[in-house]
């Protein structure tokens, strides 16, 4: 391999923020991107090398096969050379569809259903006898003892030809008329096989051949009826008892029969010669892949069509089904004495384990049936158990994992690819992992470097830096300070050459650390949960100091989120007086020293891209307020809604302030067109004649009026320069500075912020309001944060607490862990052996404790 083939080479990158970035990367390496929250790390890696990956293995396909995918336009790169095709492994939430589970994400589930469709014992669902095959003597037996209970005058036996099958079926019905049947059902109802029937190619078909219509007691007719009944259907007959005799009489035409008979005074049982059950009649009408199918209506449950759901916007579990899916058939089938769903509810560890046991226990037939079924299940839970998801259940929804899981997840299916010479991008994979969990990850990915791949993850966590091959450092800032290279080379090299500076090495070296605060005093109001017992968590008792910074910790799936929704979910019922019984908890004592509870997540700040963070946060009313003040305003007579792209007056019409428009493509998703009127400035040309110009701004904005328009492109740093005589405006403009967002643009779409920066909006909209006597709630605030930034958040939580608030974190960051004032740590594992307080107090107390897997992490640090 030359020089040149086994670097990434790229020149002149400008995506975003960055500014003309040249830079050389090596192949087959484990290579991070490190810098402070929008110095441009995803800009570069996402962005320009894999969106560019992306593109260039689009263009190679075929001209048919990229009609399918859309134009992908090129990254703002002069080149990039020795690109191998990319793939992204990214946060984003799987399948938001309730049918998504762990299990069929994985195709894991594809591979139970054919296994239990090759070697499942079926069990009778009514009497739990295992079921044998029937002979037509025994059938001839249960049909004429069925008869004699109903009290039936007459019977139909009808042969099952075609289930659940395609087709037009011509041939077929014709081939039936030529050997002397007149009569079929069809889905259900009955046709003359004399006349025209016209079927749909595209729709699957049910069609039974009426065989004969007989009374009980013409056994030899029966029996012959039986006969030819299996003979067509290879092995099924359907017998159905018509409990009255006033309507029909033998030889009757079946189609000219009252509907009434064919309702329900019939009583209908399928017999199969292969299984069924010799006490009550029930039987199998086959056993394939598509009866363990919760989307196949052979397999699905017939209430809830396989959602496991009362409804699709109910939480309650299906009635008939138990939040189980599946037809009682399908659950009637067994391996090992397990069903299907017995299997998928298990964690990933358990079923690990259950499937290493069971190659054992298999009988010869059993192995050459299950041959490369097993392994293909027990190597893909190997995968998933490596990148340290044991404690997930198979049967999950996908919609209910968070980011990190969801990333770790599609990464173990990497692994099992075994694709070569591929460029991988990551984004914090490390999200949600304890340190214990981060040593399997890293072997992972080591894995798949060893296959000739590179790897390049956008990372803050500092083990998986230093064990990193290569350094990217961006910055030196964020946004237009930042977009930089700060230092690149061998990971191990940079950080012992003290002549290379950057704060991503000033942290990594030690240079630069994050102080521990003097500890609060001791208070006695406490927040105090007895008998908490959701999910795994056993029964556990715990207490919160108030007005302190509170951290629970725990490996992951050790029931710290449990912890948190129970507490949340309480406290708002028991604060804000609402008449419903407590949940998952036996008691919540302490709620009269707190005034609110405040659940801080990194969900979107809006859901469409009209929302900005200077709407949420409130910062635009007192701009908008402000800029109705002004003397070209106040004599146009402008008033405050004038300056409102939400409502009509002042916004422009033609996009009715959105700054876009929304373009339906045909067999495409549909695009965002910049407004052609007021070219994405979203107000009309009347409103963006008011301007304002301060006397003191800087250099870089002085000699500029600016509109209101142009405010919603200053970022917030900008602005606050701009507005810096301006209290009502700077105050809450300095609260986002202080929070580490000075780069984000205040007219930002609030889709493009990530889950960090939505929290850290929020935060500030909560500071800006000087609440006190609240609860805060925060799950893993430090995800994509900088050691600096990290600082930055520490000091306005700090803040928070000064203001007599308490603040509850989930956080796995020992950076974050090391400065608060107690500790909560959940286990001592993941899943059913989680669920324990294993150890509460300081920082230095839990260091100290030898069953606590965060103790012996934290020591390392403090």
């Amino acid at each position: 391999m030359s020089m040149r083939e086994d670097k990434i080479i790229i020149k002149g990158a400008r995506v975003h923020n960055l500014k003309n970035v040249s830079l050389e990367l090596p192949k087959n390496k484990l290579i991070t991107f490190t810098g402070v929250s929008g110095s441009g790390k995803s800009s570069l890696a996402f962005d320009t090398i894999f969106a560019e990956g992306q593109r260039r293995y689009i263009e190679s396909l075929s001209p048919y096969a990229r009609q399918f995918l859309g134009q992908m336009d090129k990254p703002d790169v002069d080149s990039i050379e020795g690109l191998s095709p990319a793939i992204s492994i990214s946060q984003k939430a799987l399948s938001r569809n309730p049918r998504s589970t762990v299990a069929t994400m994985t195709e894991i589930y594809d591979y139970l259903r054919v296994l239990f469709a090759r070697i499942g014992k079926p069990y009778c669902p009514t009497c739990g006898r295992e079921i044998k095959r029937l002979t037509i003597d025994e059938m001839f037996n249960l049909v004429t003892q069925k008869a004699k209970e109903l009290k039936a005058e007459y019977l139909m036996i009808f042969s099952p030809v075609v289930r659940g099958r395609k087709g037009e079926y011509y041939q077929l019905l014709y081939d039936f008329l030529q050997k002397g049947f007149s009569e079929a059902r069809i889905d259900g109802k009955i046709h003359s096989l004399h006349d025209k029937i016209v079927l749909s190619r595209y729709k699957a078909h049910d069609i039974d051949i009426v065989i004969d219509k007989v009374i009980p007691t013409d056994e030899s007719r029966l029996f012959e009826a039986l006969e030819n009944a299996l003979d067509y259907s290879k092995g099924l007959v359907i017998a159905t008892f018509t409990l009255e005799s006033s309507a029909l009489k033998p030889r009757t035409v079946l189609g000219k029969m009252p509907r009434s008979v064919l309702g329900g005074q019939q009583y209908e049982i399928l017999l199969s010669s292969r299984l069924s059950c010799p006490n009550d009649g029930f039987s199998f009408s086959e056993i394939e892949p598509r009866t363990f199918s919760f989307n196949s209506p052979y397999g699905a449950c017939e209430a809830c069509h396989g959602l496991g759901k009362e409804s699709l916007f109910s939480d309650e579990p299906c009635v008939i089904c138990h939040g189980k899916r599946l037809k009682p058939e399908a659950l009637s089938v067994k391996i090992h004495q397990k069903n299907i769903n017995e299997i998928v509810s298990l964690t990933i560890e358990d079923c690990y384990e259950f499937f290493i046991a069971f190659e054992e226990k298999l009988a010869e037939k059993e192995k050459i049936l299950s041959r490369g079924l097993t392994k293909e299940i027990i190597s893909r839970l190997g995968f998933l158990l490596e990148v340290g998801l044991d404690y997930i259940a198979l049967s999950r929804e996908a919609s209910t994992l968070s980011g990190g899981e969801a990333q770790r997840m599609r990464l173990s299916s990497q692994i099992g690819s075994m694709l070569s010479n591929t460029l991988y991008v990551l984004d914090e994979p490390t999200i949600g992992l304890h340190e214990r969990d981060t040593e399997k990850l890293l072997k992972t990915l080591r894995g798949l470097q060893d296959l000739n791949n590179t790897i390049i993850i956008v990372e803050h966590e500092e083990r998986m830096i230093k064990e990193s091959d290569y350094l990217v450092d961006l910055g030196p800032g964020a946004g237009i300070e930042g977009g930089e290279i700060v230092a690149a080379g061998e990971t191990k090299e940079l950080i012992k050459d003290k002549k290379q500076k950057s704060l991503t090495l000033d942290y990594l070296r030690k240079d630069r650390q994050i102080e521990i605060p003097p500890r609060r005093t001791k208070i006695t109001e406490k927040l105090k949960i007895i008998g908490a017992r959701k999910n795994n968590l056993k029964n556990i008792d715990v207490e919160i100091p108030l007005r302190k910074l509170i951290c629970i910790t725990g490996v992951s799936g050790s029931g710290k989120s449990s912890l948190f929704e129970t507490l949340y979910k309480n406290a708002v019922r028991l604060i804000y007086r609402i008449p419903e019984p407590l949940e998952n908890v036996s008691k919540l004592l302490g709620t009269e020293y707190i005034r609110r509870i405040v659940e801080i997540s990194q969900s979107p700040i809006g859901r469409t891209p009209r929302s900005n963070p200077a709407t949420y946060t409130g910062i635009w009313t007192p701009i908008r307020d402000f800029y109705t003040s002004l003397e070209d305003a106040r004599a146009r007579g402008y008033g405050k809604s004038r300056f409102s792209f939400n409502v009509k007056g002042g916004r422009c019409e033609a996009c009715q302030g959105a700054g876009y428009n929304l373009v339906e493509m045909h067999f495409l998703p549909p695009v965002l067109i910049q407004c052609e009127v007021c070219r994405g400035k979203r107000f009309n040309k009347e409103t963006l004649e008011v301007k304002y110009e301060p006397h003191t701004s800087a250099s870089a904005i002085r000699g500029k009026g600016k509109n209101i328009a142009d405010i919603l492109d200053l970022t917030a740093t900008e602005a606050l320069d701009f507005f810096k005589d301006i209290y009502p405006v700077a105050e809450k403009l300095k609260v986002l500075e202080d929070i580490g967002l000075g780069y984000i643009k205040l007219g930002q779409s609030a889709t493009t912020l990530s889950g960090g920066e939505a929290q850290r909006v929020k935060l500030a909209k909560e500071l800006s309001e000087h609440a006190t006597k609240t609860v805060y709630l925060l799950d893993e605030p430090t995800v994509g944060l900088h050691y600096h930034d990290v600082e930055l958040l520490i000091a306005i939580l700090q803040k928070l607490i000064e203001r007599q608030n308490t603040v509850i974190l989930i956080e796995h960051n020992l950076e974050l862990i090391k400065v608060c004032d107690h500790i909560i740590d959940l286990g001592p594992e993941g899943g059913d052996k989680g669920g324990k307080v294993v150890a509460t107090g300081r920082p230095e107390e839990i260091a100290r404790n030898k069953n606590s897997y965060t103790g012996q992490y934290l020591k390392k640090v403090l």
